[in-house]
């Protein structure tokens, strides 16, 4: 069968993967989202639902100081004698930590604190016994892949932290795993940086501490050569293997917006290719060792069928799993109903990023295609609110009503750097408009209407929300807003449509 990368579309970076029972479950890196860590379920590997997060309350998540590079960096899930385990670094605040469950759809345990620098922590069992690793400074300050034991019931550190590997040479040495197949320990990391240079590269060992030996042909994935193709960025990967014996390998990537412009604003996204295993005990990856948008395998069977992104609307999409917060959330200024979300202005704006805990009032879905509709009824009592279009403080789009002291406005305004646009205000008799941005991969369409009229508001360039210029980690986030001072008045939002189109 034929299947399309990314398998998961939209900003979910840093994917880790593993097997349970009768099926395959999946994290991601959040940031400053909350909740934190996207957890996903799938029976094929191709078609995954996000079933939820793993972090889910303030004392799992202290998001109080994290601005728009801070946050949940990369995790790792694992599943060992009945048990699901997801390690990751809060980059801002308490630094690395694991949390457990035994109901892979109920809650998860309070974070378990590892005294261990770096970052991108993995874990790995054997015997009873548990070891976790990241990409820090060892007990010596060799820095590198580290390891060390530890007790899985309290984080102690049973065994020094030793480096037992520093990569083939590439920059930005990161992401590393362990895994024992046959007489090999393999470890696999990503080097080269999460950017046009990624790439996945490994070793391997008879011993858990090494010494490893290099692949001979590193990188084993990277598409750092395939020049003019879109689908940049690979890296970051694990490893999973399926019910039929066979091995995959989830990773990163990202979808630049044309063939030609190096610009992506989906942010990082989860792609698939197979692994094999040669008779030498060495593996191969993807196709010739890259990663293509359109794979063909022998693998899954031609009954399984991709299914496509679906649309979303309030009423098939859940806050708390669709819908996110920037930092820990004041719920005080919402009021969420199955058809309508009421949000009333925190008195922060969307510009804000400093430590104080000041997030603005905002929920948000993911950007997960190029091609979009994207449109919301908005009724504004006073103040603002709308739809954004937002990649960090400094990098947002925003179509808007607003309250006047003549009536009400619709406008546009763009966020870029140091440069801040309002235009094509215009003077509406009432206080509601439906809000429109049509998304296509070199810019955004912005429409209202409002008393049976339609007005066009002009358009903005994609490339100037991308990761490239804002310089963070993330992917477009299309929110619903209120800002302004603060407010008792709610401003409500209706008829919420995303969904995916043929042109733009």
């Amino acid at each position: 069968m034929k299947y399309r990368n990314p398998v998961i579309p939209g900003f979910f970076p840093d994917p880790s993967i593993c097997r349970a029972e009768d099926n395959y479950y999946l994290v991601c890196s959040s940031f400053q989202f909350f909740p934190g860590v996207p957890l996903f379920e799938s029976s094929d590997l191709i078609n995954w639902k996000q079933i939820g997060h793993v972090l889910t309350r303030d004392s799992q998540l202290p998001l109080a100081e994290a601005n728009s590079v801070g946050g949940i960096y990369a995790p790792t899930i694992r599943y060992y004698e009945g048990r699901f385990y997801m390690v990751t670094t809060n980059v801002t605040t308490g630094g690395n930590f694991y949390v457990w469950t035994d109901d892979i759809h109920g809650e998860w345990s309070e974070p378990v604190y590892v005294q261990q620098d770096g970052i991108d922590p993995s874990l790995y069992f054997e015997n009873g016994k548990a070891y976790f690793m990241s990409n820090g400074t060892d007990d010596n300050g060799v820095h590198g892949v580290i390891q060390c034991e530890i007790d899985i019931q309290t984080g102690k550190k049973l065994s020094p932290a030793v480096c037992i590997w520093q990569g083939t040479g590439g920059r930005f040495l990161e992401s590393p795993h362990i895994y024992k197949i046959n007489n090999f320990y393999y470890l696999m990391a990503a080097e080269g940086g999460t950017e046009y240079g990624h790439m996945i590269v490994y070793a391997r060992s008879k011993n858990l501490f090494g010494e490893f030996e290099n692949y001979p042909f590193n990188p084993v994935l990277t598409n750092r050569n395939l020049g003019g193709y879109e689908l940049q960025g690979c890296g970051h990967g694990d490893l999973v293997q399926d019910f039929n014996g066979n091995w995959w390998m989830v990773h990163l990537a990202f979808r630049q917006i044309h063939q030609w412009m190096m610009h992506h604003i989906t942010g990082r996204e989860v792609c698939l290719v197979p692994v094999t295993f040669h008779e030498n005990g060495w593996f191969a990856a993807g196709l010739n060792g890259t990663t293509r948008l359109e794979m063909e395998t022998n693998r899954i069977p031609d009954s399984v069928v991709q299914s496509p992104l679906p649309e979303k609307r309030f009423e098939n999409t859940t806050v708390g799993i669709d819908w996110c917060w920037m930092k820990n959330p004041h719920l005080e200024y919402y009021d969420l109903h199955p058809d309508c979300f009421r949000i009333r202005s925190s008195g922060v704006s969307l510009d804000c990023d400093d430590k104080l805990n000041h997030a603005p009032s905002f929920l948000g879905i993911r950007q997960q295609e190029m091609r979009l509709l994207i449109e919301c009824t908005v009724t504004v009592p006073e103040e603002e609110a709308g739809i954004t279009l937002y990649m960090t403080p400094d990098q947002h789009y925003e179509i808007a009503i607003r309250k006047t002291k003549s009536g009400c406005e619709i406008f546009k305004r763009l966020h870029i750097g140091d440069i801040i646009q309002e235009s094509n205000h215009v003077q509406i008799p009432v206080n509601t408009a439906t809000l429109r941005i049509q998304a296509a991969p070199l810019f955004y369409l912005f429409t209202a209407e409002a008393d049976g009229k339609t007005y066009q508001l002009g358009t903005a360039q994609t490339k100037f929300l991308s990761t490239e210029i804002a310089g963070n980690f993330t992917g477009v986030m299309i929110g619903l807003y209120a800002q302004g001072g603060k407010t008792e008045q709610f401003a409500e939002f209706r008829k919420f449509l995303c969904k995916e189109t043929t042109s733009a």
